[in-house]
């Protein structure tokens, strides 16, 4: 902050332009920000920090939908003189939207489970045994995958004892897997 403090407002507000822009997924202009610092005397160590610490707050405001008055408030309780906040919560609230979506879009993704279909095969008897008279499950798992469109589906054979395991664990979403199997019944 005591470092951010050393430019100007105006070159504070550019600054946080280049900065955004990298946010953005538009790269940051390093020649530029080198220029608005060259008056501070930044070496390359106070160029990167100033960069990372703008990257952080930005990023951080977006991601926890800080209002810019807010924000200028923490910003100079922490030290950073007031025409300096109003020029980055100003170049925030002109991005704000657009940094979410990005910060949305660039986030971590989960497959989902889709849908769970199940049957039971009973053998009665097989060429290697007379008598097997053993019930397995089969379970089909559709998941979608973290990228739009991709889906993947798993087979998993179980014996009776097993299932009754895995309907027991405390870990699966039992009522969600009952439930699943359930709506399966009734549209077959």
């Amino acid at each position: 902050i005591s470092t951010l403090a050393k430019i100007s407002s105006v070159k504070m507000k550019l600054l946080c332009a280049q900065v955004l822009k990298g946010l953005l997924g538009e790269g940051i202009d390093y020649d530029k920000v080198t220029k608005l610092t060259a008056d501070a005397k930044f070496d390359s160590g106070d160029i990167k920090a100033s960069v990372a610490v703008l990257s952080f707050i930005l990023s951080s405001a977006a991601k926890h939908d800080v209002d810019s008055e807010s924000l200028s408030s923490e910003l100079q309780q922490l030290g950073l003189p007031k025409e300096h906040t109003m020029g980055l919560c100003k170049s925030y609230e002109d991005k704000h939207s657009a940094v979410q979506d990005k910060l949305r879009e660039t986030s971590l993704r989960l497959g989902r489970l889709e849908a769970v279909s199940w049957r039971v095969d009973y053998t009665l008897s097989s060429s290697e045994m007379k008598e097997v008279n053993e019930g397995v499950v089969q379970l089909k798992l559709q998941a979608s995958g973290a990228e739009s469109g991709s889906s993947q589906t798993t087979v998993v054979s179980l014996s009776a004892d097993k299932f009754r395991v895995l309907l027991s664990a405390e870990d699966v979403p039992e009522k969600f897997l009952l439930a699943s199997l359930g709506t399966h019944l009734k549209h077959k």
